[in-house]
């Protein structure tokens, strides 16, 4: 039996001796040849000329003196409440304007709380008797 491992021993060393002359012998490629390239010119094509547009601001519209938005809308009585951010008074001619309303009239009836006034001023919520149907958010105009 010792000389089995013996020979074992003896085989594993030579495997190491050749695994380690194997390891020392570098096949060396011929290094690869960098072709430098000379940088391109790079040409600068014309572009053609941008065609100016003529602009035209276009004008707002002057539906009036902005006095108030619609907040709400009772259909039974055909009344708006309006949040006013102006002053109205009875007599004056509105222009309700939005999304699908297009309405002007004459103010004959403002409210506060049921109570008949004169003159509404900015920050109050008024009651405004209207002839046809308005939306929430539709602008209140003074013409």
């Amino acid at each position: 039996m010792a000389s089995r491992k013996k020979i074992k021993k003896s085989a594993k060393k030579s495997a190491k001796k050749t695994l380690k002359k194997k390891s020392k012998k570098i096949i060396k490629k011929p290094a690869k040849k960098t072709i430098r390239k000379s940088p391109k010119k790079k040409i600068a094509k014309k572009k053609p000329a941008k065609k100016q547009k003529t602009v035209t601001k276009k004008t707002p519209k002057t539906e009036g003196k902005f006095i108030g938005d619609v907040t709400h809308y009772f259909p039974h009585v055909q009344a708006a409440v309006i949040k006013m951010k102006g002053p109205l008074t009875r007599g004056d001619t509105i222009k309700i304007k939005g999304h699908t309303t297009d309405l002007t009239q004459i103010v004959s009836s403002i409210q506060i709380d049921r109570v008949d006034i004169e003159t509404a001023k900015k920050g109050d919520e008024i009651g405004l008797l209207v002839s046809s149907r308005v939306r929430q958010a539709d602008k209140v105009y003074k013409l």
